[in-house]
């Protein structure tokens, strides 16, 4: 099965994030958003879970997939192509810079932190943007 994670990268806030300073994103009614979802997993855990972690624990969450299903439904999901986390609203919308580790566990930063500064100026870690809102 293919490796869907990024190692030693820094995904940087799209060019066209509104935000000045990092939003935790909201629940729409009684139901957990993706973002927000994606958000608690990674604030709460930081450096515990991967990318390809991440994702499939949300689907499961929104999929209501029983912990013993799981596995299987893990290597369903992953046997099509998932987006990554550059396609996060969490990147795009609300202003958290999300860093992948040399393992490819992830943690967020506020754009308007120092440590998301220091990853910027950092030339070991290779940045790439979170991808943009609208089209160019």
């Amino acid at each position: 099965m293919k490796d869907h994670n990024f190692y030693g990268t820094f995904i940087e806030v799209a060019e066209d994030c509104t935000v000045t300073a990092a939003e935790i994103p909201k629940a729409k009614g009684d139901s957990k958003t993706v973002p927000l979802l994606q958000y608690e997993l990674i604030a709460n855990h930081p450096y515990r879970y991967t990318q390809e972690d991440v994702l499939f624990e949300v689907h499961a969450i929104r999929g209501g997939i029983p912990e013993e299903q799981r596995g299987a439904a893990r290597e369903v999901f992953f046997s099509k192509g998932q987006p990554c986390l550059r396609t996060s609203s969490l990147g795009k919308r609300y202003g958290w810079g999300i860093h992948h580790d040399a393992s490819g566990r992830v943690a967020l930063y506020p754009v308007e932190s120092e440590e998301y500064r220091a990853f910027l100026n950092d030339s070991s870690v290779k940045k790439v943007k979170a991808m943009r809102s609208s089209r160019a």
